[in-house]
């Protein structure tokens, strides 16, 4: 079997169930593959939802149970239970084009890759604010690495979580994911899939993009909402300034102060020159410096606790913070 594509869900049983109609309309790649939807302790109508479905005549399709909380651990759940050689992950609020299955395996005939990723767009659910502008899209998840198929060899360009796929046996040399990131119920934090790339880059191993196995991102109303962008933004900043500090002092860098100082300085200019519209980057920022310091000073927050009036759920975009 050349392809498993993982579908990992938790308590999202409303946006599964247009994902579940949507991918009745890919096209079979022709090659055998099968779909693994990893129910993620799910306490919904999700196991309900996947017992009653009907699939699509000819599919291979297995729902297995990881009751242990967190994306990372649903997709290494997948690492584990998949059959193909090539394992694909695929998000519960995401819609993909028809031939992505069919892309995917074209890029895998024609250049054996060890890793691959795709492009990404935004799909809204909800009226697009005017504050919304195209810089911010990428925190939503939107991915436009390259018009062309070309290799992904810089660290700082990574295929992102909701489309991107790799040869299961890179795992017994990289590992898997690394269960301190990824999504964790309601805590909105994300970056799993980036370290996992920057290791296969370290250890040589071939990543490839495709422009042509496209996927849609649906946006739900409630990350239409600027707290969504800065509650994202404060929780990375919390999680990389735990990671950075490991067994040094508890007490921040110096030259971190600065550094939120800039940047509250930055949102207090364009405040001033744009009104609160045009501030939304710069606000952004100084959460992230908050998180920062306060994840050097007191680690890792627990999941559920609200900033700027809002509790994230849902699917964390990509990487590209500060």
């Amino acid at each position: 079997m050349l392809f498993t594509v993982a579908l990992c869900t938790h308590n999202h049983a409303d946006r599964l169930t247009r994902t579940l109609a949507d991918l009745a309309a890919l096209k079979a790649p022709g090659c055998p593959w099968e779909l693994l939807v990893v129910d993620n302790g799910c306490t919904d109508g999700t196991p309900a939802l996947l017992a009653g479905h009907t699939w699509p005549a000819g599919w291979n399709v297995r729902v297995v149970r990881e009751t242990k909380l967190g994306l990372s651990n649903a997709r290494n759940c997948a690492i584990r239970e998949a059959r193909g050689e090539y394992l694909i992950f695929l998000d519960d609020d995401e819609t993909p084009v028809p031939n992505w299955l069919r892309a995917y395996e074209k890029l895998v005939t024609e250049r054996a890759p060890d890793g691959f990723g795709s492009r990404i767009e935004v799909l809204f659910e909800g009226p697009r604010p005017d504050w919304l502008v195209d810089e911010l899209l990428g925190f939503l998840g939107q991915l436009r690495r390259s018009e062309t198929t070309v290799p992904l060899t810089r660290p700082d360009t990574p295929f992102y979580g909701g489309n991107f796929g790799f040869r299961r046996s890179v795992c017994e040399v990289v590992g898997n994911f690394d269960a301190a990131l990824g999504r964790k119920g309601s805590d909105n934090t994300g970056g799993e899939e980036v370290d996992f790339y920057r290791r296969l880059l370290g250890r040589g191993f071939k990543v490839w993009w495709t422009p042509d196995a496209t996927i849609h991102h649906r946006i739900q109303v409630e990350k239409l909402e600027r707290s969504y962008f800065l509650d994202l933004h404060y929780r990375q900043g919390r999680m990389e300034g735990t990671r950075k500090r490991g067994s040094a002092s508890r007490f921040p860098p110096l030259y971190l102060y600065p550094q939120l100082g800039r940047s509250v300085g930055t949102l207090l200019r364009q405040w001033r020159a744009g009104g609160r519209r045009a501030t939304v980057r710069a606000e952004m920022n100084v959460w992230y410096f908050v998180g920062y310091i306060l994840g050097w000073a007191f680690g890792a927050r627990p999941a559920g606790v609200e900033v700027a009036g809002h509790s994230s759920g849902g699917g964390a975009p990509g990487p590209g913070f500060r």
